[in-house]
């Protein structure tokens, strides 16, 4: 079960790696001029609120807040690249979202992460 949780928290990292390339996506194809400058402040804008709400160790992501802001940057991952066209990619990402999220809450995932987390606390302190 352990090499599943792995495997499923792999997932979920390149999930998120895949939302903030769909803003990168987004921002380059409505940019226009300011391409350049729209391609790299969308990903910035959807990792800031990744680090401050939806991360593991989000400094104000309690309660609720955490699978809202994640449920806002996946839906408007899936929006950006669906309103570029790119409808099989939007659908594709909104749906891998849907399923590798939902697998991370499953109790063999849950634990794994627990003890990773114990781990990480020991050796910082």
């Amino acid at each position: 079960m352990r090499a599943f949780a792995l495997t499923v928290l792999a997932l979920v990292f390149l999930d998120e790696l895949a939302a903030m390339a769909a803003f990168g996506v987004w921002g380059w194809q409505v940019g226009g001029d300011l391409r350049w400058l729209l391609a790299v402040l969308a990903p910035l804008g959807a990792m800031l609120t990744w680090f401050f709400l939806a991360s593991p160790k989000a400094r104000y992501g309690g309660g609720l807040v955490r699978p809202v802001a994640k449920v806002i940057v996946f839906g408007l991952a899936s929006v950006a690249l669906w309103s570029v066209g790119e409808h099989g990619w939007a659908a594709a990402l909104l749906v891998g979202s849907v399923v590798v999220n939902t697998l991370a809450q499953t109790p063999p995932v849950l634990r794994v992460l627990r003890e990773l987390e114990t781990q990480d606390a020991r050796r910082t302190t």
